[in-house]
This record gives structure tokens, C-alpha cells and sequence, in this order.
């Protein structure tokens, strides 16, 4: 075959999504809800480009510290790896230590955007999404992490979750990790293994994570995943705490009595009461956040505090069948990050909502439907020696703050009114010969006629009661539409 004749199959790739108005509007809609609250809680607003050297990412990558796996790279051209950026906090991290010296410390500042992931796609996970973030760089006390918890439980009810569709369970690595040093596991390797495996525990269950805590696991595949590499006393140990339970001020103590004798995890213990302190004073009770020891975050760059937050709420696909989608916002503490460009410590706490997972766990609890995205009024093109006065007609009804169009196709009368219903457009506007010379226009409600045609049986009964049209003087054009568009926000939603 040669080049000629190639036709590449129209397919978009596996994990990235075509989003038309109606999903479009979920996510701003979202995006909106939660921006204002972290206005509200006086975080400043924050936009970094797409791509960051991937040195600036590091070795926090989620698997690998190869550039071009875990992430989307390509070389510059001085050959300089770049990486589509992976979330919004390594950006973060690079742009105050750049600014430090001119920033207010703590510097609280909140982003938006797609991220790129080169993972394996699944229900609700997808290599291209929206993220929400809030950060507060400079701020080492525990009450910056409590802040962002209730301000995330704030930010999920802006955007439509009721009390008791969401949880978010905390942590800290500070925990666990004096956990394992007590169990004389110094090895950072295998820190990083316990860390990854125990994130596996909903999946994989409490037989899995003893598997990868220790020589590793073969799946189901026949493919093998080398495990931590702890000694049987140190699995016990982490199995053990994190089957503690989750709770707060119960949780805390039953923490003390795993934890105790290390210093690393007394500190952790210290810092989780604070936040609970905080979490109190600020109205969030533990029907919105608890303690949970198995909450660990996979990243490496969490340092204290972790959190995650699910729905609660029952979630299906098309089919009926039921989906978890796992944590629909996510954070915590990273002293670390930014000290990697700076040398100097400077301690960090953030959260990220999940923006796009979010919108498709809400469309598959039914509690977020994609909404059908309403058109603009259409003016039907009769004859191209009137094409001015549709202009015209077009540009005032955009310049009273009603979207329109003139029809720009070839097709006659019937077929632009077909589009103009398949637009969702409430009315199209109608100026032949006739009415022009009359200095008239005629008005058709798509709406109404919408409704009245699902009602008439008798096509011909329907043509000959011409639901939803009127004749008015030009210049009441914008008033009669403007009416329309009014009735039609009245009507009761399905």
C-alpha cells in the first residue's frame, strides 16, 4: 500500500478522553467551586507551564527514575530531558525555590490544570486529567495540614457531595517510619517497598501486602514483583499497625501503644494531635476526617503528614456493574521538595482534588449527570445577498449577552433547522424577504416545540398548530428571545 492510500484508523489512545460541552461543563463547574473556596481561605492563584526538566522531578517519579517512564519526556533540543509534568507540586517546588527570596512566607497559593501520566489507564484513571491543588510553602506547623483537610472537605461540598458521601483519612509517615526503624529497618529501599505495598492494600488485601512486604508477589498474570525484603518480625509489625483501625482520638492512643519507643514516631504521634486540635476548632468532626494507619501515599516525597480522601457514595458504569474509584483528593507533607533546589529546609503541606476522577465518580453515582449543553439561537440563512442583516441580527442579540450564530453551512430551510435542534438551540431566529421588507422577524422556540412534538402524534396536526412561533417587530427581537430563554430556566428539570 503506499503512503497514498494509508488511512490511519480514527481512534483517540488508551487513557486519553474527548470531552464535549456537557462533560466540559461538570468539570469547570467543579474547577470553579473549589478555586473560590481556596480563595476564600486566602491562597493566591498560580499558573506553571506544562513541561519541567526532568531533573526537577527527580527521582519522585511513581516507579522508576528513568525520565521516560512514569511520565510523558522528549529531549530539548540541547538534549536536556523535558517531562510533561506529572502533578502540580514538583512545578511548585521549582518555582519557590526560583522566587523564594521575593515571595510572603508562607507563600499559599492554588493551581489548576491537566497532568500526564504514562500509567496504566483504568475506570476513573486516566493519563490526562484536571488537578485542583493548594499549597502552603514555609509553614512547618501541623495546623497547615489540618487547614487543607478542612478546607478539601469544604471544596468537596462546594462541589456538590453531600456530608457523609466523603471521608478523609490521615496519617503520618513519620509513624511508620519509626515503626521500621524500631524493627531495625534502615534500608531506604526498603522503606520505599513497604511504602508501595501497603498502598496496595485495597487491592490487594492483607494477604497480598504480607507477600510484597516480604519476597514479593506473583500475580495473577504469572508476572513476579520483587517485595520489601523485610524479616518476618517487621511484616508482623507493619501488618499490625496498619490494622490498627480508623477513628480519632482512640486511634491515636492505640497508635501510641504500636508506635511507642521511637522517637521519628513519637514526633508523628505529637504532630497527628495537633492536627487534631486543629481539626476540632475548625468544625470537622469524624464523620469528615479520621486517623488511619494504612494510609501511606506512594509518592517518596511525603515526609509527615499523609491524606487521602474517598467517596462513600455507590458508583456503577453503564452496564450497572459497580466501580470503586479510590481517592478523589489526596496530599500531605514534603519538607524535602524543595530543599532538593535550595540546600535550605523549608517545610511544604499541599492538596490535590482529583478534578476529572471526580467528575466521572459523580456521573456514575448519578449525583452529576453530563448535562445536555445548551446551543446558541441560530439565524437561518435564506439568501446570501441578506447575509448582512443576519449578521446583524446575530451580533445583537451577543451584544445583550445571548449566545448566537448565523447558519454558515449550504443546506436549505429544513436542514438548518435540524442543526439548530440538534444544537440544542432555544430559538431560531427566521428573516426572509417578507420579513425583512416587513421589518419583522420570525421566532421559533425550539424548546416548546421540543416539548409539544413529543407530545402530537399526528405530525400533520403538529405542522398545522406551528407550537412555539411568532412574528414580532425587529426591534423586539432580543426581548422575544430573551422571554424564551427566561421560560425555559423555569421549566422543572428532569
Amino acid at each position: 500500500m503506499s503512503d497514498a492510500d494509508f488511512r490511519p484508523e480514527a481512534r483517540a489512545p488508551r487513557g486519553f478522553s474527548d470531552k464535549r460541552a456537557g462533560d466540559l461543563r461538570v468539570e469547570r463547574r467543579i474547577l470553579d467551586a473549589v478555586s473560590k473556596v481556596y480563595e476564600r481561605w486566602g491562597f493566591e492563584a498560580l499558573d506553571t507551564g506544562a513541561f519541567e526538566y526532568a531533573d526537577a522531578l527527580g527521582k519522585f517519579l511513581p516507579d522508576s527514575d528513568r525520565p521516560n517512564e512514569g511520565v510523558f519526556a522528549l529531549q530539548d533540543d540541547d538534549e536536556q530531558w523535558m517531562a510533561l509534568r506529572y502533578d502540580l507540586t514538583a512545578p511548585l517546588a521549582r518555582f519557590a525555590a526560583e522566587n523564594w527570596e521575593t515571595l510572603p512566607k508562607p507563600f499559599r497559593r492554588y493551581a489548576f490544570g491537566p497532568v500526564w501520566r504514562n500509567e496504566k489507564p483504568g475506570p476513573g484513571r486516566y493519563r490526562q486529567f484536571i488537578q485542583c491543588d493548594a499549597d502552603t510553602v514555609g509553614s512547618a506547623r501541623p495546623e497547615a495540614d489540618a487547614e487543607l483537610i478542612a478546607m478539601g472537605a469544604e471544596g468537596f461540598e462546594a462541589a456538590g457531595l453531600r456530608r457523609g458521601d466523603y471521608l478523609f483519612k490521615v496519617n503520618s509517615r513519620k509513624l511508620l517510619n519509626g515503626l521500621l526503624a524500631a524493627a531495625g529497618v534502615e534500608s531506604q529501599g526498603q522503606k520505599l517497598g513497604v511504602l508501595r505495598a501497603v498502598d496496595k492494600l485495597d487491592r490487594l488485601g492483607m494477604d497480598g501486602v504480607r507477600l510484597l512486604l516480604g519476597e514479593g508477589r506473583k500475580d495473577e498474570s504469572g508476572a513476579f514483583t520483587k517485595g520489601a525484603g523485610l524479616n518476618g518480625k517487621a511484616v508482623e509489625a507493619v501488618l499490625a499497625f496498619v490494622q490498627i483501625g480508623a477513628g480519632r482520638g482512640d486511634t491515636l492512643s492505640r497508635l501510641s501503644d504500636v508506635v511507642g519507643g521511637s522517637a521519628e514516631g513519637a514526633e508523628g504521634l505529637e504532630e497527628l494531635g495537633r492536627i487534631e486540635t486543629a481539626l476540632a476548632g475548625l468544625g470537622v468532626g469524624a464523620d469528615r476526617a479520621v486517623f488511619d494507619p494504612s494510609i501511606v501515599r506512594g509518592l517518596e516525597y511525603y515526609t509527615g503528614a499523609v491524606f487521602e480522601a474517598d467517596l462513600l457514595l455507590e458508583t456503577t458504569d453503564e452496564k450497572g456493574n459497580a466501580v470503586r474509584f479510590g481517592s478523589v483528593a489526596s496530599g500531605g507533607r514534603y519538607d524535602d521538595l524543595v530543599a532538593r533546589f535550595t540546600g535550605q529546609p523549608i517545610p511544604a503541606t499541599g492538596i490535590s482534588f482529583g478534578v476529572s476522577r471526580l467528575a466521572a465518580a459523580l456521573r456514575a453515582a448519578g449525583h452529576n449527570p453530563v448535562e445536555t449543553a445548551r446551543g446558541p439561537v441560530v439565524v437561518i440563512a435564506f439568501d446570501q445577498d441578506q447575509m448582512t442583516a443576519y449578521f446583524a441580527a446575530a451580533a445583537e442579540l451577543r451584544a445583550a449577552g445571548i449566545p448566537a450564530e448565523v447558519y454558515l453551512g449550504s443546506s436549505g430551510m429544513r436542514p438548518q433547522m435540524k442543526y439548530a435542534d440538534r444544537r440544542m438551540a432555544p430559538a431560531a431566529v427566521i428573516m426572509g424577504g417578507d420579513e425583512i421588507a416587513a421589518g419583522t422577524v420570525t421566532i421559533k422556540d425550539l424548546d416548546l416545540g421540543r416539548a409539544l412534538s413529543s407530545q402530537v402524534a399526528d405530525n400533520e396536526a403538529w405542522r398545522a398548530e406551528r407550537p412555539g412561533q411568532m412574528t414580532v417587530p425587529r426591534d423586539q427581537m432580543v426581548a422575544a428571545i430573551a422571554q424564551i430563554i427566561e421560560a425555559a430556566s423555569r421549566e422543572p428539570k428532569p
